[in-house]
């Protein structure tokens, strides 16, 4: 492998924020929603790389590229901040333990549902 796919590294370092999402939200809630959680996480990442292209081809909307694009590499800056944000989420928990996170979870699932969807598309494209 001569070059790391920047997609791929952007939806693995996003998919790492999403367990340290999860690995907080266990260590202040109790068990049976540490569960929930994780289910959540795979169904909501899951159903939004499987039904987005479907959802998009439905409504018309015109295929999206991948998320980094080597023709301009500004949109790897802006592509940087989805793990931020992730890793943002993944603060809360520990900052102010006592709510339920399951929303925060929900958020962190799709955003990395976005990243991977785009490094499958990018994958495809060559």
């Amino acid at each position: 492998m001569k070059r790391f796919e920047p997609n791929l590294l952007l939806a693995v370092s996003t998919g790492l924020s999403l367990l340290l999402v999860l690995l907080t939200t266990s260590l202040t809630e109790p068990q049976p929603i540490q569960l929930r959680n994780l289910l959540m996480a795979v169904i909501c990442a899951g159903g939004f790389i499987l039904l987005s292209p479907r959802l998009a081809k439905m409504t018309g909307q015109p295929p999206r590229p991948p998320m980094i694009h080597p023709d301009s590499p500004g949109t790897a800056v802006w592509a940087a901040l989805f793990p931020a944000i992730v890793t943002a989420i993944a603060v809360l928990p520990v900052l102010f333990p006592g709510p339920d996170y399951g929303l925060a979870v929900i958020i962190a699932a799709v955003i990395f549902g976005v990243t991977a969807e785009s490094a499958i598309k990018a994958r495809r494209a060559g």
